[in-house]
Formats: structure tokens, C-alpha cells, sequence
């Protein structure tokens, strides 16, 4: 890793430009119980990396009564300035207020999702001073994740702060402000939607390099029809370059031609890929790591992941509470890895209400009356449309998860109604685990302590969550004498043994009864909870490569 300059790779892939100045690296910072701005600092902290990751340098948790001042200074390269300047954040958790100059410039609430201010008018031609003051109380009214003030068992370390890329861009007048792609196999045609004040839109497409489309436009809504398709599937992420221009723009992009929906095999309803059935093979994936909490040290740990799950035999991965940086579904459109994307929870977890109720077989309860406050539900909402906004563009994503396991649960029907409005174009699981309420386009099941067994039912039978066995490799965990998982195995041949006997008896048996897709607990172990195929470290795979890929090779649809 770069301690000087740590992830320098761009963070915006699918609307890319040359103008880029990246500020990460060691800032300032001061932790208080006061809102005034700071005449001096404690030390430093290594942005992007959040307050309590061992890799800001700092490792201290924020209390709920102070608040964690960034301070750092930056002078524009020369010929970087055009007619507009943003100050654009990967993520800041929880709550950010930005200073330029000693100048409140703009305020942001939630921890996962970017966000960017047009800071022209406050810059000064010289050095400029941007103030980050944070504020972290793990508010449960807005998406807060597995983070929890007391981690332990499935709970996990809170992350307070900057936890993704801090960047300037500059851009002239009439510049490209947003893009929407939207493929469709069956007609061969993709549609563009533009934001831009721009008269003229210049669209080419590129295949392999080759010049496939070249077309002028002064439409804002544009749908261009492809001599051939190639498609995207995880064997063959096929990717197609796109560089949108305008008179005073140019962006870099992609996109990829794919389908998801549902049909029919031996007359059960089953989950369909380019109009192919598919069965859905995949991990659950928390995205947390030992030295970075939720970042790694560098993009190879997001490649690590991938790819050694691909090398596992495994097309799928449900990213898990959790929204990552934008480079990392970059990585799974560009390696062939299909995701699953959880929304993430905000209110308060009821132990009683999401576990022990379902646990006993109260899985139905009606959740239009669920007592939350309605600003949460409003926070909650706005979040889901901004997450499906910010990741519409990637092939990977097929599939939305709006509520886990009842968790801060309500009014799933409309729920449902309001993100099929803003994306028809993939599959939604409304209510993955229990509380079914019947509008999601699955029956979605989390199967731990019991054999898998289902109903008959007229949607799709998916198991979003099951396994989850525990081997714990003590040189490799994160703690000596705590551990959380579902089933607990002291040797590395009997763990073995015991997941391919899973997949053996429980999975591969249950796919030609309507079973079409399975999501097993997890990709690594994660601080107590060790039920992961890698340990937390990533040191060490527990299961054997050629064996479990040999497996896999098994789990899909006959013909």
C-alpha cells in the first residue's frame, strides 16, 4: 500500500474523465466535544481509511457526544481549473459538515453513498483549507449496517468517518451531469438517458476497440439499435466502451448487454439469465477486512475476493448490507461476477421481533403497522432510490434486497411498488429471510438449523442465506476465545467434509425440484464470526480449491 497516496485509482468508472486530483492521503484531524473548528490537531489520519481501521494510523472509536475534525490543504494543479470545481466524497459516516477556507460549503447525512459539492466560488487561487467535521453516534435512523456500538458475534466494529476517496473535478459549462444505460437482448438496442445542458450529444460505441457506433444527437433520450450482441455472463463478461461527447465533454464509459428475469424449467418457475435458466450460486459477502474495516488496503483486495471465488466454481455474490465504492462493481462487470445488492438497514434491530419470532415459525407477520418512525421510513427510501440511482448502470447487479430478516421492516408492498417504478429491469427480493408478504418476485429463504424443504409456490424458490459453518483457525482470527457461527467443526477435513455434504444432500438434490439459486454464509470470517470459506485475513482458504470447484461444477440446471 501507498501510505502517502492510498487509493489513487479513479472512483467514478462508468463516467469517467481526464480531469481527476485526488486528495487522499495523511490529513489532520482532532477528536472534541465541540463544534468549533480547531486551531490545532492531535495528529494525523490516513484518508480513506475510517477512524477506527488500523490503516488511518489512529484506531480510536468516536464517542456519541464528540465529533472528529479532518483538516488538510491543497493548491489546484496548474490548467486543472475550467468553468466549474467539485468537491466530490466516496463516503463519509455518519454525519459530514465541509468547510473550504473556514467557509461552511454544504452538509451530508448517511454513510454509504457519495456525495459533492461545486466549491468554484470559495476557492482561492493559492492554498485552499477543507475542514471535515464528523459527527458519529451510530443514529439508527439512518442505514447504519452490521456496525455496532458493542461488536460481537454478527456484529461488527463500527466505522466512523471518511471512508472512501476524497476528489476535485473541473468541468466547463454544459457538462455531462448524469447518464442512464439500459439494455434490452431482445430488441438489440440499448437506451441513453442524459442530464446535460449541452445542445449536442456525440455517442460512440466500441467492440473489442472496433467502431461499432458513431451517432450525433440532440435528443436527451436516445435508444440505438446493435448489428450482433454479445452477451455478459460471468463466463463471458463481455464489455462494450462508450465515450459520450459534447462540446465541452467527454466522458469514458461502458456498458454490457444482459437480461435477467424469470421462467420456466420442467415446469418450475426458475430464474432466468439472458433468457437462459441460470441457477445462482453465490456467498454471502460483508465486505469487511482486518485493516481497513470496510476497505481494503488497495483494489487488490477487491480483486482478491472476486477472483477467488471464481476460482471456487461460484457466479454470485450478495453484497451484504453493505454499498461499496463504485470501482469494486466495476470489478465484478469487468471479471465476471454477478452481485446481489442489499439495501442498507437503518432502525433499530428487535432480537425478539427478527429472530426469535421466526426462529419459533412466526414468519408472516404483517408488517404495514410496524412502529417506525416515519422519518426513518422517509431516510430509508430516499436511500434505496439513491442507491438504485448511483448503481443502475452496472451488469452485475441483478437483483435488489430491500429488507433482511425483518430488520427495520415496513410496508414491504409499497416498498416494493416504489423501486419497481424506478428500476423494472431487475429482480427484487423484498423480504429475503422471513415476513413474507408476497409482492417480492421470489420466495426468499434463510435455512440454518433445518433441512432444506420448501412449499410449492408460484414465484421463484431461492435460499438467500444458509450454511454459515464455522472453522476457526486461531493464528488466523480475530479473537482467541470468542466465536459466532452456525455449526462448529475443530479440523480442516471435517469442515470439508460437512459443506460438501450440504451441497450434496440439501442444494444439488433440491434444484430439480424448483430450488434456483443459494447463497451460502460467507465469503471470509469476519472479527468473532468465523464461518467464512477465507479467514479474515485472507491468509487461508478452508476448503480445497480443485474439490470445491469440481462441486460446483454440479450445482446448475440439468437439461
Amino acid at each position: 500500500m501507498n501510505r502517502e497516496k492510498p487509493w489513487q485509482d479513479y472512483p467514478r468508472p462508468q463516467l469517467k474523465r481526464d480531469s481527476y486530483y485526488n486528495l487522499n492521503g495523511l490529513w489532520d484531524y482532532r477528536i472534541t466535544t465541540s463544534t468549533t473548528l480547531p486551531t490545532e490537531y492531535q495528529g494525523k489520519i490516513l484518508v480513506p481509511f475510517p477512524l477506527e481501521s488500523s490503516l488511518s494510523g489512529v484506531e480510536l472509536r468516536l464517542a456519541e457526544t464528540e465529533y472528529l475534525f479532518y483538516h488538510t490543504t491543497f493548491r489546484l494543479p496548474s490548467n486543472f481549473k475550467k468553468d466549474i470545481v467539485f468537491l466530490h466524497f466516496g463516503a463519509v459516516d455518519q454525519e459530514a459538515v465541509v468547510y473550504l477556507n473556514k467557509v461552511e460549503i454544504g452538509r451530508h447525512q448517511g454513510g454509504y453513498l457519495p456525495f459533492s459539492f461545486d466549491i468554484t466560488r470559495y476557492l482561492l487561487s493559492g492554498e485552499n483549507e477543507l475542514i471535515v467535521r464528523v459527527k458519529d453516534a451510530l443514529d439508527t435512523k439512518y442505514p447504519y449496517g452490521k456496525q455496532s456500538k458493542k461488536p460481537r458475534g454478527m456484529w461488527y466494529t463500527p466505522v466512523s468517518g471518511i471512508w472512501q476517496t476524497v476528489w476535485l473535478e473541473s468541468v466547463r459549462q454544459g457538462y455531462i451531469e448524469e447518464l442512464k444505460i439500459t439494455p434490452n437482448i431482445d430488441e438489440k438496442t440499448v437506451a441513453f438517458n442524459f442530464k446535460t445542458e449541452a445542445k449536442e450529444i456525440t455517442i460512440q460505441i466500441f467492440d473489442d476497440n472496433q467502431p461499432l457506433v458513431n451517432k450525433k444527437t440532440e435528443d436527451k433520450t436516445v435508444t440505438i439499435s446493435l448489428p450482433e450482441v454479445k452477451l455478459w455472463t460471468p463466463d463471458n463478461p463481455h464489455l462494450y466502451k462508450l465515450i459520450i461527447t459534447t462540446k465541452t465533454d467527454q466522458v469514458d464509459s461502458y456498458f454490457a448487454m444482459r437480461k435477467v428475469g424469470i421462467g420456466e424449467h420442467h415446469n418450475k418457475k426458475v430464474l432466468l439469465l439472458n433468457n437462459e435458466p441460470y441457477f445462482f450460486n453465490g456467498l454471502l459477502d460483508q465486505g469487511f477486512y482486518p485493516d481497513g474495516l470496510y476497505l481494503p488496503a488497495n483494489i487488490d483486495g477487491f480483486i482478491f475476493d472476486i477472483l477467488k471465488m471464481k476460482e471456487l466454481g461460484f457466479n454470485t455474490l450478495r453484497k451484504h448490507i453493505k454499498v461499496e465504492p463504485l470501482i469494486w462493481y466495476h470489478l465484478c462487470d469487468k471479471l465476471g461476477m454477478i452481485v446481489w445488492q442489499d439495501m442498507v438497514n437503518n432502525s433499530p434491530y428487535s432480537f425478539f421481533h427478527d429472530t426469535i419470532l421466526p426462529t419459533l415459525g412466526f414468519q408472516s407477520k404483517n408488517d404495514e403497522k410496524r412502529p417506525i418512525p416515519a422519518e426513518n421510513k422517509k431516510i430509508f427510501i430516499d436511500s434505496m432510490k439513491e442507491t438504485v440511482s448511483l448503481l443502475y448502470n452496472s451488469p452485475s447487479i441483478v437483483l435488489w434486497t430491500i429488507f433482511n430478516e425483518g430488520w427495520g421492516q415496513f410496508n414491504s408492498v409499497k416498498v416494493t411498488e416504489i423501486l419497481r417504478q424506478i428500476d423494472n429491469t431487475r429482480l427484487i427480493d423484498s423480504t429475503s429471510g422471513w415476513f413474507d408478504q408476497k409482492v417480492s418476485d421470489l420466495l426468499s429463504l434463510h435455512i440454518y438449523f433445518k433441512k432444506v424443504r420448501f412449499k410449492k409456490d408460484k414465484r421463484p424458490i431461492i435460499i438467500s442465506e444458509f450454511g454459515g459453518y464455522s472453522y476457526k483457525i486461531p493464528e488466523h482470527s480475530y479473537s482467541l476465545d470468542k466465536t459466532y457461527g452456525y455449526r462448529f467443526f475443530r479440523d480442516e477435513g471435517s469442515f470439508r467434509q460437512a459443506f460438501i455434504e450440504l451441497y450434496e444432500k440439501q442444494i444439488i438434490p433440491n434444484i430439480e425440484k424448483g430450488l434456483s439459486a443459494a447463497i451460502y454464509t460467507q465469503v471470509s470470517d469476519v472479527e468473532e464470526e468465523t464461518n467464512g470459506i477465507l479467514t479474515y485475513d485472507r491468509q487461508i482458504c478452508k476448503l480445497d480449491v480443485n474439490e470445491t470447484k469440481a462441486l460446483n461444477n454440479r450445482v446448475k440446471y440439468g437439461k
